[in-house]
């Protein structure tokens, strides 16, 4: 399966579909955690889209497989 390439925001509103919520932001990165999974994860606000490497870190992070990330496009 082909991983498609997000802006960030697109991928904080993916969280926030999976029960993230915001706990702080620092510069241009933004902290979100979920505490029922007990999982923290860091996205950077740039403008630019998140690459493959990154995209599967922030995947792992949060606790979700790709397919569930996907799923929630």
């Amino acid at each position: 399966m082909r991983l498609p390439s997000l802006k960030p925001k697109n991928v904080v509103v993916i969280l926030k579909k999976a029960g993230f919520v915001e706990m702080r932001q620092s510069g241009s990165h933004l902290t979100l955690t979920n505490k029922a999974k007990k999982k923290v994860t860091v996205v950077p606000l740039h403008g630019k889209e998140i690459k493959r490497g990154l995209f599967m870190a922030i995947v792992k992070q949060s606790g979700l497989t790709t397919k569930e990330f996907i799923k929630l496009i």
